[in-house]
Parts: C-alpha cells; sequence; structure tokens
C-alpha cells in the first residue's frame, strides 16, 4: 500500500475519548478528634468537571484527525520516511497553523504530545511506539484495543497506554505485518511476524479474538546480550559460560530446552556467538529472530500460504534444502513438528555443532517431545530406533527455567534457597558431579576443562579445607 492510501486510511478512523478514573475518597477517623471528611462536590459540579475533562480529550482527538488530514492533502507525496525531523517540521509547522485558524487552545504539554503522537501515526506504531522505545519493557501484551499490559523486570502490569479504536488497532497490525510480507485477516486469523529489530509479534483477529484483535509483542534487546550479561544478571556463572563455549567450539550439538519466555532464543544467540567465524552457518526460522554476529551466515524463513492456500514453504523444506548449502552448522530456531526428524539427520550425517530450541520442561521432557515431534513427521520408526538417533544426534541439553520474580537461570543445576525481598528467587548454580561424555572430543579440539569444574559446591569447599 503506497504511503498516501496508507495516511488518507487514517483520517476516518473513529474517535474514541480516553476517559480518566475518578479519584477515590476517604475519611480517617481520631481516637479524640476526627478529622472533617472531604466534602463531596454537588453532583452538577462533579458532573460539569468531567464534562470539561472529556471535552478537552475530544478536542485533541478531533485536533489530531484535522492535522493529519492537512498532512495528507500537503504533504503526502513529499515525505521521507527516513527523515524523521523533517516530517516532525513539517507536522508542528501544521500544529501551529491549525491552532491559529481554529482558535483551539492547547498549552504546551498537550502541544508536544499532539506532535509526538502525529508523528508516532505517522513513521512508527502508534500508541505503542513509546513502549517500543522504552527499553525496560520487555513485552507488550494487547488484549484488545482498550487494554494494554507491559512487562517489566518480569513483572506484569497494567499499561495507561490505549488505542483510539478498534480501527487504529488495525492500521497498525496491518503494518507490521505487511513489513515481512505476510497477511492477516478474517480468513486468516492468526500470524507469526516480527518487528524491523527483530521483535516476535503473534497476532489474532476476531472471530477468533472474541473481543476484539489482540497482539503480543516480544521485544529483543537492542543491546546485543554477551556472555558476560548472563554472569552479571546471575543467569549463569563463569564456569557454565566457560563450559558452554568449549563445547560450541569442539562442536557439540546443542539442544536449548525450556518454558515459554524462559530465555530460549537469547541463549541461542548467546551461544552462537561462541562459533568460529570462518565457518558457514545457515539459520532457519518461522519469523527471523536470531541474531548473529558473523558475517559468513545465510537466514532462511519459512513462509505461510497465499490467499489461495498454495506456496507455504515449510521449516521441513528450508532444512532439507540448507543440506545443499554446505553448511558448516545448521541453526533451527525452533522445532515444533517434522522438521525435528531432518534435524537430526542433519546432526548425524556431518552436520555437528549444530543448534536448536525446543519448547519442554525440563531437559527429560526435552527428549521426549524430540520423539514425539519426530513421529509427526509421519516416519513409520519404532520408539527405540528414534532414541537412538537422538542419542546419536544431541549431545547436549541447556535447560533454561524463568524462576520466582521473572529471573531466567541456565540449570547446571539452580538451588533455590528462598526469596529475596522484592520476591525474587534467591539461590545459587552448582555442578551436579557429573562429567560431560565427551571429555575425549573436548581435548581434542583443545578445549580442555578442569575436573573441579563439575565438582558440587559442597565437595569444593571440602577440598579446599
Amino acid at each position: 500500500m503506497a504511503l498516501k492510501d496508507k495516511l488518507d486510511a487514517r483520517k476516518h478512523q473513529d474517535v474514541v475519548p480516553v476517559r480518566p478514573g475518578e479519584a477515590g475518597l476517604s475519611v480517617i477517623p481520631g481516637t479524640v478528634l476526627e478529622r472533617p471528611a472531604p466534602v463531596k462536590p454537588p453532583a452538577d459540579e462533579e458532573n460539569a468537571r468531567k464534562a470539561v475533562v472529556q471535552s478537552s480529550s475530544t478536542s485533541l482527538a478531533a485536533a489530531k484527525a484535522a492535522i493529519h488530514a492537512l498532512l495528507v492533502e500537503r504533504h503526502a507525496d513529499e515525505i521521507d520516511i527516513s527523515d524523521r525531523e523533517g516530517v516532525r517540521t513539517k507536522i508542528a509547522t501544521l500544529t501551529e497553523e491549525y491552532m491559529r485558524t481554529s482558535g483551539a487552545a492547547v498549552n504546551r504539554l498537550d502541544y508536544g504530545h499532539l506532535v509526538d503522537a502525529l508523528l508516532d501515526e505517522v513513521l512508527g506504531l502508534g500508541p505503542l511506539q513509546p513502549l517500543l522505545e522504552d527499553a525496560s519493557v520487555t513485552e507488550i501484551m494487547i488484549n484488545h484495543p482498550r487494554q494494554i499490559y507491559i512487562e517489566r523486570s518480569g513483572r506484569v502490569s497494567l499499561s495507561p497506554v490505549v488505542f483510539e479504536s478498534t480501527a487504529q488497532l488495525r492500521q497498525v497490525i496491518d503494518r507490521v505485518v505487511s513489513t515481512v510480507g505476510r497477511r492477516v485477516d478474517e480468513s486468516s486469523p492468526m500470524c507469526d511476524a516480527r518487528l524491523r529489530d527483530g521483535s516476535r509479534v503473534n497476532v489474532v483477529l476476531p472471530p477468533l479474538a472474541l473481543e476484539g484483535p489482540c497482539m503480543t509483542i516480544r521485544k529483543f534487546s537492542r543491546d546485543k546480550l554477551t556472555p558476560e550479561d548472563l554472569i552479571e544478571v546471575g543467569s549463569a556463572t563463569a564456569d557454565m559460560v566457560r563450559f558452554l563455549r568449549s563445547a560450541v567450539r569442539a562442536r557439540l550439538s546443542v539442544l536449548v530446552s525450556g518454558g515459554t519466555s524462559s530465555g530460549k532464543t537469547t541463549l541461542l544467540n548467546i551461544l552462537s556467538s561462541f562459533i568460529p567465524p570462518d565457518e558457514r552457518i545457515v539459520t532457519i526460522e518461522d519469523a527471523a529472530e536470531l541474531q548473529l554476529r558473523q558475517d559468513h551466515v545465510i537466514r532462511l524463513e519459512s513462509r505461510p500460504p497465499n490467499v489461495e492456500g498454495k506456496g507455504a514453504i515449510e521449516i521441513r523444506d528450508l532444512v532439507r534444502n540448507s543440506l545443499r548449502m554446505r553448511p558448516d552448522r545448521i541453526i533451527v530456531g525452533e522445532c515444533r513438528g517434522g522438521e525435528a526428524l531432518d534435524m537430526l539427520q542433519a546432526m548425524n550425517t556431518g552436520h555437528e555443532g549444530s543448534m536448536s530450541t525446543v519448547h519442554a520442561n525440563s531437559a527429560h521432557d526435552a527428549l521426549s517431545r524430540l520423539e514425539t515431534m519426530v513421529l509427526m513427521a509421519g516416519a513409520e520408526l519404532p520408539s527405540r530406533a528414534i532414541q537412538k538417533q537422538i542419542a546419536s544426534a544431541v549431545d547436549i541439553i541447556v535447560q533454561a527455567e524463568r524462576v520466582r520474580g521473572g529471573a531466567r537461570k541456565m540449570l547446571f543445576r539452580f538451588r533455590q534457597t528462598g526469596l529475596d525481598d522484592q520476591g525474587v528467587a534467591a539461590g545459587f548454580h552448582e555442578a551436579t558431579g557429573h562429567r560431560p561424555r565427551h571429555d575425549q572430543q573436548l581435548a581434542e579440539r583443545g578445549e580442555s576443562l578442569p575436573p573441579s569444574m563439575f565438582e558440587p559446591v559442597a565437595a569444593r569447599t571440602a577440598t579446599a579445607g
């Protein structure tokens, strides 16, 4: 859709003012003297106050729509999306002109909000733009146009941000999915997409979503996390990071397992940073989210069916095709179905050191899930044969877990000792006492690790004493 058509479409969006909540009144009695209760204003005065607030919100919304119409009329063909300051200048000029000609009284604070809101409408994602630019917000959950929850530091809270109308939310959704060549409508009401920075987006429309369009955005950090960041926030210890670095360099195949929002993709990004820069990597995903640091990388993304229900390219197709692309390593963003069989076969036929993620509550569950997904491929293999295939292909399972308070932990083994004052899980990582079976392979690749790294904390303390 051309920019002018998008701008024209926004002129006709509904305007629904936001009504602020009413402040509660309370009386605090004393033992001897009582403070007088606050005097509630007469009903007429209270209704008049509400009318003023509602009128102000309606006036700002009307001003926004009118200025937007002027922008479309005069500058639709001149707007350069990459020139943010230039667009802001045009909007500010039109806003001042509107205030002069209409006689509208807008204070300086509302004027700034008005210009910012119009800029976000033209170049960004409308009301969501401030949340997307807030680095402390890690997830945005839109239940319906009037209810948006956000996650900060692992805690979920209701945001004051709302959409003016269902039409405005639909415009934002259409803009997001169209940028990655996908579509979502009543005939295909579910869609996975991504933002330009790689943030994950899921959309569900009516009639599946009963209260209106809903969208979930899993934001990715603009600054790529490093292994040192994992150590700093307590998600891993220096020994754990050293072991994983050695495992990746020694070309051990790694499966990252964990529940929803446990940090699997983030961890996969960090593990991939240990791959030597001279190796050829092929990444395969439903929606491209991985952010590899190497240059020699080919990124593949699956494709949903078109309007006629044809032309779909599945993850399985991409995994099979990647084998003809001379990869040193294959990284599958997430195994969800029959592609697990193709991934295991690739690991067993010369593509050692490949990686993937899987949803599971424990490392043992991850193995069971892999077996189930292999059966989903339609291969009539006995359970024993599948288990041998898994045992031969997967060298290491890294279990990621989200503990109380929202913190993510990698389990060498995380021993939780309680909760701190903020209700966040407190504890420490420790080894299990078992050395990896791949000692010889690690040594052959020059990755020798001290035996003490795998001793439990109690054993280390006793040895030191």
